[in-house]
């Protein structure tokens, strides 16, 4: 047994050793949290080849090219707009109103990155900056979707670049980098409305002003269906973007906290599930056959739906959510088609309907539940979209009226990679044999 001088002695070396201790528990907290936050990143990367994936499958053959083009170039265009503008518009640190604020081009003072605050445990710049960056093109790239295979290549590139730079930076603002509707107590946990309904609100006024694809509608108003080319793609498209959503989720704890990061990628998936088997059964149901392009939208719908409350809801909410967006983003593509505004892939649908129904369900059944959250959330999304859809307007519009925005019919029915490329997707390499 210890004397009570060797206790005393133990006691001493303890406390001597617990500050050294400390911070070597910061260090190893500090830097799981940032290989975390950098696997979602490239997580969240590879979402944009599972968009792809479903455009392409959802639509003709004739325009691939010009669609792997698109979602190719806005990724590349995303990460260097939201370099040079985007991050500091979204993130500008202290000052401003609380709805607009620029504080300083980030590229100007690249040291800001070089920071490593290991007590607190956080994460660097540059893993902030990078996961925010993946995040930043998929708004444009759910409009992509929406105005596949009769849009001009260039017009849309100069509206994704304003998109990504200023418009969805702007709003992002008002929530994540500590603006108003985060002072109103608004809660998006990953961007049911600050990503998707500001993507898809992008999409409908892009879609309407585009006007729909030739022979989509019949002059006494029948709905003809333009079937997609390649479904497996199409799938595999899905597939791609539930994994990533583990990342577009997960990597928003911002933390490499196991507690919440387990129920987030637990909520998450379990959306999406429910999502697949409602929208699958009402399909059943209602057409008296299961639809496959409706299974995977309604995946999709679950994803988009369960995003803004992930880190609050019980399993059980999460399936109600996740079922709900299923059966919601049927209807909503109904509905969409009747007025006559046409989406080749149901962005709209997915992402701006299942998007405000997520915000909402955070009032309905998430940990801060009540009657005056369901309003701060209603306040929030309304003031989203109305932004995005007046931005998007505007800016789609001038470019319309300066550039044009649609091939001509021409081109439109021959397909755009011709078109707009000089190239085939799939080229008739047997009727050129024999030649080298």
């Amino acid at each position: 047994m210890l004397s009570k001088r060797g206790v005393g002695v133990a006691v001493v070396l303890l406390l001597a050793a617990a500050p050294v201790m400390a911070e070597e528990m910061n260090v190893a907290l500090f830097t799981a949290n940032n290989i975390w936050m950098m696997v979602c990143a490239a997580l969240v990367f590879m979402m944009h080849l599972g968009f792809a994936c479903v455009e392409t499958g959802f639509t003709q053959s004739k325009n691939t090219v010009n669609i792997l083009f698109k979602n190719t170039f806005i990724v590349a265009l995303g990460i260097l707009t939201y370099t040079l503008c985007g991050f500091n518009l979204m993130y500008p640190g202290d000052g401003g109103n609380g709805f607009l604020h620029f504080s300083e081009f980030w590229i100007a003072n690249p040291e800001n990155g070089n920071t490593a605050d290991y007590a607190s445990g956080g994460y660097t710049y540059w893993t902030d900056f990078l996961f925010q960056a993946m995040f930043a093109a998929t708004a444009a790239t759910i409009v992509s979707g929406a105005v596949a295979e009769r849009v001009k290549l260039a017009p849309f590139l100069i509206f994704s670049a304003l998109l990504v730079s200023i418009s969805y930076p702007i709003t992002g603002y008002w929530q994540w980098g500590g603006g108003w509707l985060s002072e109103a107590g608004f809660h998006d946990f990953a961007g049911s409305t600050l990503v998707h309904a500001v993507g898809g609100s992008a999409a409908l006024v892009c879609a309407f002003l585009l006007g729909p694809r030739l022979r989509k509608y019949s002059a006494d108003g029948k709905i003809r269906p333009i079937l997609g080319h390649n479904m497996p793609l199409a799938t595999i498209g899905a597939f791609l973007l539930w994994l990533g959503w583990f990342g577009f989720n997960g990597g928003s704890v911002l933390s490499a906290d196991p507690a919440v990061t387990s129920l987030v990628l637990v909520t998450t998936n379990l959306a999406a599930a429910a999502g697949v088997i409602s929208a699958s059964i009402f399909t059943w149901i209602i057409f008296k056959r299961p639809d496959l392009g409706m299974a995977l939208n309604g995946a999709l719908a679950g994803l988009v739906g369960i995003t803004a409350g992930a880190d609050q809801m019980s399993p059980a909410s999460a399936i109600l959510i996740g079922a709900a967006a299923g059966v919601l983003v049927i209807f909503s593509v109904q509905f969409f088609d009747k007025i006559k505004v046409d989406d080749p892939v149901g962005a709209i649908s997915v992402h701006l309907v299942c998007g405000i129904w997520g915000t909402i369900a955070v009032g309905l059944f998430g940990e801060k539940a009540s009657a005056t959250q369901l309003l701060t959330q209603l306040k929030g999304a309304f003031s989203v979209v109305a932004f995005t859809m007046i931005f998007s307007f505007v800016f789609f519009g001038l470019i319309k009226v300066l550039l044009g925005v649609r091939v001509d019919e021409k081109e439109e029915v021959e397909g755009l990679d011709e078109g707009e490329h000089g190239a085939e997707a799939y080229p008739n390499f047997a009727g050129n044999a024999g030649i080298l």
